[in-house]
């Protein structure tokens, strides 16, 4: 059964930081590629950051060069850190995965991100 977990959310001041981690359980961890997705209100969800098995990355323009996406293949979990961060990041970041041949998807619960003064 496979089961994403995600932890770190809250309410941060804009400018600050935080760091989300997903641990995933039921998964071929270290052959999984792993993103972070999030939603706002009344928004589509959207990509923020992929990490694929062999570490390359990408991300969304609006988040290059202020959120880092890593992973620790011996904890089975990804890391979502977030800097500098803006009212507009205020949103349920979602972890997600890919699995077998058909690449079924599979999401966290969410964690809620809060950024205001």
């Amino acid at each position: 059964q496979v089961q994403l977990v995600e932890s770190g959310g809250g309410l941060v001041q804009p400018g600050g930081s935080l760091r989300l981690s997903c641990a995933a359980s039921g998964i071929r961890f270290s052959r999984s590629h792993m993103a972070w997705y999030r939603q706002a209100p009344g928004k589509e969800r959207e990509l923020v950051a992929i990490i694929f098995s062999g570490l390359n990355t990408n991300y969304a323009d609006s988040v290059k060069g202020r959120f880092t996406i890593s992973r620790d293949n011996a904890k089975n979990t990804v890391y979502l850190q977030m800097n500098s961060l803006k009212p507009e990041d205020t949103a349920v970041y979602y972890c997600n995965t890919r699995v077998g041949v058909m690449a079924t998807v599979f999401w966290g619960q969410g964690t809620q991100v809060t950024v205001s003064s």
